[in-house]
């Protein structure tokens, strides 16, 4: 189409199927772009076609190593802006170091900060990030930042599983929020867990329940899955508290360490997760299903492009 001739997406090395989705989506290439690091760890990206006055979208997922993808993520916003592309869009389906977004202990960075200052100097125009572990992290920014929610993807799969006497379960207070999105939603109730975390390290406490659960199926909703440890003993918690099922859904699959073998051995009836981040490792098909954002991507970068808003795709789901 006429009006998509000015519009370019490229992608870093991770996350290119889900580029090449959003691609085929908007009906147009992949853009042109090479990657590689040299033998002193360097790394090179250069913008192999002409961007002149192009209104750029850089898709960029993590791999094994993010501080190489933060990296690589800074120098092709660099080149685009060198090479005069008109506007400059980091679409940061999971946003690095997005925990990091506070002075909680002594003498320690507030990181997701530090990297918003540095997407500025490299001079981005604008983020789109999905369902950011804090909105504050919207507030590091001089510049406009558009969050979009998994929630529809992840509720419309929900929906058609047709699970009865439901309850949504946030695994801690801070989640509350988050959960009751997805309670009215699902037109469920909402339960939270009183649960506390041991410092840096990957325990945690459960205290109590709060809400009915038993004889019920629990939908656990969370942003992200790490090591797996924490939403393995809410199931149990759950279980123990009378639950029948426990589902769990979160956007963000980060699955370190032996997360997937975790919740392949736990009690946990299904993980629901999209691909903001690519899944490492192979895992049962039955127990973690995949759902892909691209079309929600697709649809906010074509708004973006046209000048027109992003908020009304989430329009449904608002409460009130």
């Amino acid at each position: 189409m006429a009006y998509l001739e000015r519009l370019r997406v490229f992608c870093g090395r991770h996350g290119k199927d889900l580029a090449k989705e959003v691609c085929d989506r908007l009906d147009i290439e992949l853009g042109k772009s090479s990657t590689f690091k040299f033998k002193n760890n360097n790394s090179f990206v250069k913008i192999e076609e002409n961007v002149r006055d192009m209104d750029c979208f850089v898709i960029h997922s993590i791999g094994e190593n993010v501080n190489d993808d933060v990296m690589e993520m800074l120098i092709m916003i660099d080149a685009l802006k060198r090479a005069s592309a008109r506007r400059v869009t980091a679409v940061m389906p999971y946003y690095f170091y997005a925990r990091s977004d506070k002075k909680d202990q002594p003498r320690i960075s507030i990181t997701a900060r530090l990297l918003a200052d540095l997407l500025t100097a490299a001079g981005v125009d604008r983020i789109i990030a999905i369902d950011l572990h804090s909105e504050q992290v919207m507030g590091f920014f001089t510049l406009p930042v558009d969050q979009l929610l998994a929630l529809p993807v992840l509720c419309d799969y929900l929906n058609s599983l047709e699970l009865e006497n439901t309850v949504v379960v946030s695994p801690d207070a801070g989640g509350a929020k988050r959960a009751r999105a997805f309670s009215w939603a699902l037109n469920s109730d909402l339960a939270i867990i009183d649960k506390k975390r041991d410092g840096n390290k990957d325990r945690t406490a459960v205290y109590g329940i709060i809400g009915d659960v038993k004889d019920r199926t629990a939908i656990l909703v969370d942003d992200e899955i790490d090591t797996g440890g924490s939403i393995v003993n809410s199931v149990n918690a759950l279980l123990e508290a009378g639950a029948k099922k426990v589902y769990a859904v979160c956007t963000h699959p980060v699955f370190s360490a032996n997360a997937i073998q975790k919740l392949n051995e736990s009690k946990i009836e299904r993980v629901i997760v999209t691909n903001t981040i690519p899944i490492r490792g192979e895992f049962d098909s039955k127990k973690i299903k995949v759902l892909s954002i691209g079309k929600l991507l697709s649809k906010a970068i074509r708004r973006i492009h046209d000048g027109t808003s992003v908020s009304a795709l989430f329009s449904k789901y608002k409460q009130g």
